[in-house]
């Protein structure tokens, strides 16, 4: 159902990637989990490698769920904004081309949730 503005925006967007001192938001999103029910904001620099988002910044987020630890991240199925898409987890944010606000979400396959409750 689309949304109509009653009248137009006229407030200052203060999510502009200027504001952020150098880092960029980045959500991601583990598809078939929803004990973490939608995608997480991230704040990181866009010359931070991607692997180390995966080691670093995401067992904090998504540790806490029993089946993190069984991921194999080479069977991942990752999707930007949607559509499929592969990481290069030596390369940095930037050259994966990913930007301000994109939006990631993974499939871990064969792991769907708490006894494949999707929860």
């Amino acid at each position: 159902m689309a949304v109509v503005a009653v009248q137009a925006y006229t407030g200052e967007v203060r999510d502009r990637v200027e504001n952020f001192h150098g880092n960029q938001l980045l959500y991601i999103g583990w598809e078939d989990h929803l004990m973490i029910a939608s995608p997480l904001a991230f704040l990181f620099p866009p010359t931070m490698r991607f692997g180390d988002v995966l080691e670093k910044a995401l067992p904090n987020a998504f540790g806490v769920h029993p089946e993190w630890e069984k991921i194999d991240w080479n069977q991942a199925q990752w999707f930007k904004s949607g559509q499929a898409w592969t990481p290069n987890f030596n390369q940095t944010l930037a050259e994966n081309g990913l930007k301000h606000k994109d939006v990631l979400r993974f499939r871990t396959p064969g792991l769907t949730g708490i006894k494949g409750t999707c929860s």
